[in-house]
């Protein structure tokens, strides 16, 4: 295979439902000329409080998926996924570039830190994975890492009260034992978080956000240029949405976490 044709295969990026739209976006914009295909497992969402066993064998079917479809990355936009499967996504992909929000996250907010004093936000799974902190500890050992598990926001920002009063008492709650801490930067460690980013500017304004979904596009433009796969050459490209379920519900909570319009949304169950 030529390299042009390398360069012109689609990006894999996957999640398991929605949320994974906050990276998709931040790819379109950072990466411009990629194709993308993207897979919210929504039949099976949330994966937050699933056993390890369930959502390895989940991540499988996704990227065996998605390798069919002939990608030349995977980027995993899941923390759940990247927590639990990260390794086991690197094995089957063998030597193609994958990228994962935690281990952005993590680069970026030691970049970002001025005191060490780092807050997490992020679901249950993730939080009990204990995923972030290893990763900023295996870059950093001396920071010091405060995760706090926020099940409520998830429901909440896909209901779409992004500025109502329960979300904005629900996300102080969650912040008082970060910020009791004196942390000066918190990840938003599940890819919902991004949008509430102006609630959290105001309740959290000493501290500086940590966005995985813009870290890790500019990861993956790291990558593919390292490995000679960018698209340079593509004013039109093919964006491809799949689905394991309710396909309406993805388009209505998707556009909006997209910031445009979804065309090519397909079903495809799993398992």
């Amino acid at each position: 295979m030529d390299s042009n044709s390398n360069q012109s295969r689609p990006i894999g990026v996957f999640d398991s439902g929605v949320g994974g739209l906050t990276v998709v976006r931040a790819l379109m914009e950072r990466l411009p000329m990629e194709n993308i295909v993207y897979f919210g497992d929504t039949a099976r969402v949330p994966y937050g409080m699933k056993s390890r066993s369930t959502i390895e064998t989940f991540t499988a079917q996704i990227v065996d998926f998605l390798l069919s479809q002939d990608v030349k990355a995977l980027v995993i936009a899941c923390n759940t996924i990247a927590a639990v499967a990260g390794h086991k996504v690197r094995q089957a992909a063998g030597n193609m570039p994958v990228l994962d929000v935690i281990a952005a996250g993590a680069e970026a907010a030691l970049a970002t830190t001025r005191n060490g004093h780092i807050g997490v936000i992020a679901t249950a799974t993730t939080v009990n994975s204990n995923a972030y902190a290893r990763a900023i500890h295996s870059r950093h050992p001396d920071a010091r890492v405060q995760s706090q598990s926020c099940p409520l926001l998830v429901p909440l920002v896909e209901e779409g009260w992004l500025g109502h009063e329960v979300t904005r008492l629900t996300v102080r709650e969650y912040l008082k034992p970060l910020l009791a801490e004196r942390i000066d930067t918190l990840v938003l460690g599940c890819t919902h978080y991004p949008l509430l980013k102006p609630l959290l500017r105001q309740e959290a304004q000493e501290v500086e956000l940590v966005d995985s979904a813009l870290t890790t596009a500019e990861a993956a433009a790291r990558a593919l240029a390292d490995a000679g796969l960018l698209n340079s050459a593509n004013p039109a490209p093919d964006y491809r949405f799949y689905v394991s379920d309710i396909p309406l519900r993805f388009r209505t909570i998707g556009e909006r976490f997209l910031g445009r319009s979804m065309d090519q949304i397909e079903m495809m169950p799993l398992g």
